[in-house]
């Protein structure tokens, strides 16, 4: 058996919404080919018939692309889940708060997860760190997610590469093992 052959992918908010321009108000995004990469690991994930959950965030806020009835509020084409794929919507930035995402994870015995998606240092920070607090064995794929350029508390402009790069700083290590898309095939087929 390989290292992930029993982990569970968890595909977090690669909805359309993410393309509103208020996202990258400060700057651009980081990692163009993040969706490409995820749609190449979900049909890896598939053809070995591991487990796939994505996250939905249904945001409660009115002036939200996330909100839901709209078309931000749809996946992105490269991630459309299948008919008997898992989706958990969510309210908060946390898959974990307010959804039965760690029950059904518990019920199925996946103690594993692998972590993609959208914002890095948004909900895939929240999930990961909850992730990690629950006792999960996390690997976030740092290549399969990207984020925005951001002001930091000083005001100074940060790029989305050094955004990210802080946000997977804080989670590699104590929440989890930051990983790239090469390495976690490798560690699937090896």
């Amino acid at each position: 058996m390989t290292k992930f052959e029993d982990a569970a992918m968890i595909v977090v908010d690669v909805q359309r919404a993410i393309d509103a321009p208020y996202h990258a108000a400060d700057g651009p995004r980081n990692h163009p080919q993040a969706e490409a990469r995820i749609a190449d690991l979900l049909a890896f994930w598939r053809s070995r018939r591991r487990p796939i959950i994505y996250v939905r965030h249904d945001s409660t806020f009115e002036a939200s692309a996330y909100r839901p009835g709209q078309i931000g509020n749809t996946f992105k084409d490269e991630v459309q889940p299948l008919a008997d794929e898992t989706v958990v919507p969510k309210t908060t930035n946390s898959a974990f708060i307010g959804t039965d995402l760690e029950p059904r994870l518990r019920e199925a015995g996946v103690k594993m997860l692998v972590i993609v998606g959208v914002a890095t240092n948004n909900s895939v920070e929240a999930t990961v760190r909850m992730a990690g607090n629950l006792g999960f064995d996390t690997y976030l794929v740092e290549d399969c997610c990207f984020t925005f350029a951001r002001r930091d508390f000083a005001g100074i402009l940060r790029t989305a590469e050094e955004v990210q790069s802080m946000s997977l700083a804080n989670l590699n290590g104590e929440y989890c093992t930051v990983i790239s898309s090469a390495a976690l095939l490798e560690g699937v087929t090896g």
